[in-house]
């Protein structure tokens, strides 16, 4: 915790992965976005990439590893709207950023999102990876503006269940991005009373 009770900084921004791990990560995410991560091999990076399965081994020694750093790296594009949330006076605004970031990142990976809050692996692993929970503190903390009430803490759940259940929902399987995204501003808009 940081001085005025926050949770304190994530290392996520700090993270430098070499060339050879980065472009493992970016097959990995296109292909767990077309298969999820379930459906997605080494052997299936590997012969995306035009490598052999020990050189991604010679990388990362597991999937799961793949998989923690996948998600690194696509949090750690939420950091500069968290940083400001953290820091803005103006509440409302910053606030409306970086919703509008964790909306865009989960249409964006809207087939994964189901894989990473309910499969008990992937779930396990998060929980026991440090950045990972130091990061979301953070998100959860400036989502509740700080307050440990029990309507800002429902409401900040609220808004995180309805973000990850609404991008995976059959209901929405036939929408195309861009109308799934500008719908979801609109209504966490509404609930949250922001600006629109």
């Amino acid at each position: 915790m940081d001085s005025d009770g926050g949770p304190t900084a994530s290392p996520l921004v700090s993270i430098q992965y070499s060339t050879a791990k980065t472009r493992i990560i970016t097959t990995a995410l296109e292909l767990f976005s077309q298969h999820g991560i379930g459906g997605t091999s080494l052997q299936m990076i590997a012969d995306e990439i035009g490598v052999t399965k020990a050189a991604v081994y010679h990388q990362f020694k597991t999937k799961d590893e793949i998989v923690v750093a996948a998600v690194e790296v696509e949090l750690a594009r939420l950091e500069p709207a968290l940083d400001l949330a953290e820091a803005d006076d103006q509440r409302p605004r910053a606030l409306t950023l970086l919703l509008t970031q964790v909306i865009d990142l989960a249409v964006e990976h809207r087939r994964m999102v189901v894989t990473l809050q309910h499969d008990p692996v992937v779930v396990r692993l998060l929980a026991e990876h440090e950045p990972f929970q130091l990061f979301m503190g953070r998100l959860f903390h400036a989502l509740t503006g700080g307050e440990n009430s029990a309507e800002a803490r429902v409401r900040a759940a609220m808004i995180s269940m309805a973000i990850g259940g609404a991008v995976s929902h059959p209901l929405v399987a036939g929408l195309d991005d861009g109308t799934l995204r500008s719908q979801l501003l609109l209504l966490t808009w509404r609930f949250l009373d922001l600006p629109e």
